[in-house]
């Protein structure tokens, strides 16, 4: 897979929804120039689209407004190469603006943006990174709109049936597919580390770097994902990052790892024990805090909450402990000067932007108001999940405590919530709208 910036003959530019969708346009090469500079107009009810790219009426952007442009500014300096198209092509990831150039709070990056300001004023900044997880799927199940079997392996003509963890054998038998994304990783600067061959047959994790940019961590992870489908439609397969494809086996998550700095570069979660300092703490105690209100953020679809099952590595309430992987915040196990925090509970189908940005500014109000944790979980915590707070298992329930928290009017913006939970609403009207084929098998 070959570097073809230089031949494009045309470009993308698009913005992240609300849903973490790519909404924009394409260009051709000779425009270029003056894009890079100039910008490109987008109406701004664009970001705040359903998930199937419909106006939402209730946000206040549509009509109201007279859909009015905004101006979509390339947050890059450079185009970078599209190695998966059949046409030399590249792409530019922008940010919607209002078209004075001022920011447009409803943005979903601009809305993580400020989280990181206000941060960089208590002279901290978040360095960040996160683990996706994703399934290859035969290429019909995009035609049938079903997850058919999983892929099939490269060279040896083997079905993916069974859990094979932690298999290097099921990596070596798809080494072409994993070296096309690392050379499309390297092309467009997404610092993709460590492959996993994970818990479902056919599903793996890529994590990536982590940066003291966290704006750069959510592009790595939402440029990432086009990446992934645009790599395995060239080699034959699907891909998704459902967060529960298969009814039997495991979802899809994206884990999310921070610690913070002070401006002199040192990690303020450290302070020379396993524990870690009180900052860490109090972050930890924010995030329990918040877990429940902001859980339309970590689960914004129907199908994110077949992902939260008892026993399937996925919390169910707002726990927290050192180095346990059955608990929603876990402190891993590193040197003390990596002393971080795991946030376990998105599924890969969320937004990268949103996820941070609550994430953040939970652990932010946490430190703000100096919370305190409860005990950490030693052991299993499924079994002790009466003793702490349940994480809402209906998006309806979800939307509701998304639409009361103030915690996220104030730090992710009042505009924000009523326009993402109007979208959400929306949806679950369409989807709760339909009648469902096993209803059909068992009532007719």
């Amino acid at each position: 897979m070959s570097a073809k910036d230089d031949k494009a003959t045309e470009f993308d530019v698009f913005i992240t929804d609300f849903n973490g969708n790519l909404r924009g346009k394409r260009f051709p090469a000779e425009s270029m120039k003056s894009i890079m500079k100039e910008g490109v107009k987008l109406p701004l009810s664009v970001v705040a689209l359903d998930h199937w790219g419909n106006d939402v009426l209730k946000n206040g952007l549509v009509f109201e407004t007279g859909d009015s442009d905004g101006l979509c500014l390339s947050t890059q300096t450079k185009a970078v190469p599209v190695p998966w198209a059949s046409e030399p092509r590249s792409q530019i990831l922008a940010m919607i603006h209002q078209t004075d150039g001022s920011p447009f709070h409803l943005d979903p990056r601009q809305i993580l943006k400020n989280i990181v300001d206000r941060f960089k004023k208590m002279g901290l900044t978040p360095v960040v990174a996160t683990e996706l997880e994703f399934y290859l799927l035969d290429r019909e199940s995009e035609s049938t709109q079903r997850p058919q079997a999983p892929v099939v392996l490269n060279g040896n003509g083997r079905r993916l049936r069974e859990t094979d963890c932690y298999s290097i054998k099921e990596m070596d038998g798809l080494s072409g597919f994993f070296a096309d994304v690392r050379e499309a990783c390297k092309q467009q600067d997404i610092p993709a580390d460590t492959i996993i061959s994970e818990l479902g047959p056919g599903q793996f994790e890529i994590n990536m770097v982590h940066t003291d940019n966290a704006l750069l961590a959510a592009d790595h992870a939402s440029m990432f994902k086009r990446l992934v489908s645009g790599v395995a439609r060239k080699h034959g397969f699907g891909s998704t990052f459902m967060a529960k494809p298969y009814p039997q086996e495991s979802g899809s998550g994206m884990h999310v790892h921070f610690s913070l700095v002070d401006k002199a570069g040192k990690n303020v979660f450290d302070n020379g024990t396993d524990e870690g300092s009180p900052l860490l703490k109090q972050a930890v105690a924010g995030l329990l805090n918040h877990m429940a209100d902001s859980m339309l953020v970590f689960a914004p679809h129907l199908n994110s909450y077949r992902r939260f099952q008892m026993g399937a590595y996925t919390p169910t309430f707002a726990g927290w402990g050192y180095g346990n992987r059955t608990v929603a915040v876990r402190i891993p196990e590193s040197p003390n000067v990596a002393r971080r925090i795991e946030h376990r509970v998105s599924g890969a189908d969320a937004n990268p932007y949103l996820v941070l940005a609550a994430v953040l500014g939970a652990a932010l109000h946490g430190i703000e108001a100096k919370m305190s944790p409860p005990n950490p979980i030693d052991g299993n915590a499924y079994v002790l999940g009466d003793m702490y707070e349940s994480l809402p298992n209906r998006w309806d329930d979800a939307t509701e405590l998304f639409k009361e928290s103030q915690f996220l009017k104030d730090y992710l913006g009042t505009a924000f919530v009523d326009a993402f939970s109007a979208a959400k609403e929306q949806e679950q009207a369409r989807l709760y709208g339909q009648i469902s084929d096993i209803e059909y098998k068992a009532y007719l």
